[in-house]
């Protein structure tokens, strides 16, 4: 089975609204691995592991995000694995601090 791994930038009104929790829930939810965090310029980055549908398919839901978002933009960029270990240990899926 291939794997595709992603990194993705959402801005828009994406910090202060739920946006990261809605996102490792999705992301759990599809079984994928990997991390979303904020960052100091107001955007949200992710980076999403698994089977590339289910990872595309997150891609999309980034694209809406929670109620309470406004998503103005989200690219993507393929990623390495190494990116991985910036997770919890243990954690498939981590909320990392802000950068």
């Amino acid at each position: 089975m291939s794997r595709a791994i992603l990194q993705v930038m959402i801005r828009g009104r994406v910090q202060g609204v739920g946006y990261r929790a809605w996102v490792e829930f999705q992301a759990t939810t599809s079984g994928l691995e990997g991390w979303v965090r904020n960052r100091r310029d107001g955007s949200v980055e992710a980076l999403f592991a698994g089977a590339p549908n289910h990872v595309a398919d997150m891609v999309a839901l980034c694209r809406h995000g929670p109620p309470s978002s406004r998503v103005d933009s989200v690219t993507s960029e393929t990623a390495s694995a190494d990116q991985l270990d910036l997770r919890r240990a243990g954690e498939a899926f981590s909320v990392l601090p802000t950068v």
